[in-house]
C-alpha cells in the first residue's frame, strides 16, 4: 500500500490500479476496525483511526464501507488482530520490510515465507534488512490543499524535519514518535490528507536492471496481494536502463 512510489507507479501505468482496489479496500477496512477496537470509536479522539479514515477517504473508500469497519470493531470482539514485521531479502539482493496485520501468525509467517523462497529470496530474523532503512513519519497532502511556499512553511511551524513536494503530493518526514503531534500541527490549516504513516525509507537504493525488473515486481506484488500483508517496503530502484 506505501512506501513504493517507485514499483507502485510502474504497477498502476500497467492497468492494474481497478484490480488492486478491492484488496487496498480490505486492506484499509482492517486497518480502521482494529484503530478502532484499540481505542476510542471518535476519530477526534483516537489519532490512528483518524488517519487509517482519511487514507480511506483518499482511497475514494465509499462511506457506508467506513462506517461498517467502525461498527466491525465492536462485533468481531473474538479476533486478536496483531501488527508483525517479517524482514528478509528478495531476489537481486533487495532489502525487504513485509508489515502484516493478522489474527494467526503461523499462516502469516507460512504465506510471507513461502513467497520470499518461491522467488529466490530469503527470509531472515527481525533486524537483517532494517538496518539498511530509517523509520520515519511520512504525511503525504495531496499539491491541491496547498502550495509548495505555504506548506514547506507550515512544515517547520509544525516541528518536521523534511518536505519535500512532488508532482502530485507533498511529503513531510518526522520523527516516528512525533508523526500525531506533527499531524495535529497540520489539522489546524489541512483538512484532507492522503495518508499518514510510519515507513521504511531506504538509506540506499539497489537498481535493477530491466531485464530483472519484471522478476522483481512479480515478487513485491505477490506479497502485497497476500491478505495478511498491509505494507511492503523495500530497496529497490528501477533505473531507466
Amino acid at each position: 500500500m506505501s512506501g513504493h512510489s517507485k514499483w507502485a507507479s510502474i504497477k498502476h501505468s500497467k492497468g492494474k490500479a481497478d484490480k488492486q482496489r478491492g484488496k487496498i479496500f480490505s486492506k484499509l477496512s482492517k486497518e480502521i476496525s482494529v484503530a478502532a477496537k484499540m481505542g476510542d470509536k471518535d476519530p477526534d479522539m483516537n489519532p490512528r483511526l483518524r488517519s487509517a479514515i482519511q487514507a480511506a477517504r483518499s482511497a475514494n473508500m465509499p462511506k457506508d464501507n467506513i462506517e461498517r469497519a467502525i461498527d466491525k470493531s465492536s462485533v468481531n470482539t473474538e479476533s486478536n488482530f496483531e501488527n508483525l514485521r517479517y524482514e528478509g531479502f528478495g531476489p537481486n539482493k533487495i532489502a525487504v520490510i513485509v508489515e502484516t496485520l493478522t489474527d494467526n501468525k503461523n499462516r502469516t509467517a507460512s504465506n510471507v515465507r513461502s513467497i520470499f523462497q518461491k522467488h529466490g529470496g530469503n527470509l531472515g530474523t527481525q533486524g537483517s534488512a532494517s538496518h539498511n532503512f530509517n523509520q520515519l513519519g511520512i504525511i503525504k497532502i495531496s499539491k491541491k490543499e496547498i502550495s509548495d511556499e505555504k506548506i514547506f512553511e507550515l512544515a517547520i511551524e509544525s516541528g518536521a524535519d523534511e518536505c519535500i513536494s512532488y508532482n502530485d503530493f507533498h511529503e513531510i518526514q518526522c520523527p516516528v514518535s512525533e508523526i500525531y503531534n506533527i499531524k495535529k500541527k497540520l489539522e489546524t490549516t489541512i483538512f484532507n490528507f492522503i495518508s499518514t504513516e510510519i515507513e521504511w525509507i531506504p538509506l540506499n537504493n539497489i537498481e535493477v536492471t530491466k531485464e530483472k525488473e519484471e522478476a522483481t515486481i512479480e515478487f513485491l506484488e505477490t506479497l502485497e496481494d497476500d491478505d495478511d500483508v498491509q505494507n511492503v517496503f523495500s530497496n529497490v530502484n528501477f533505473g531507466n536502463n
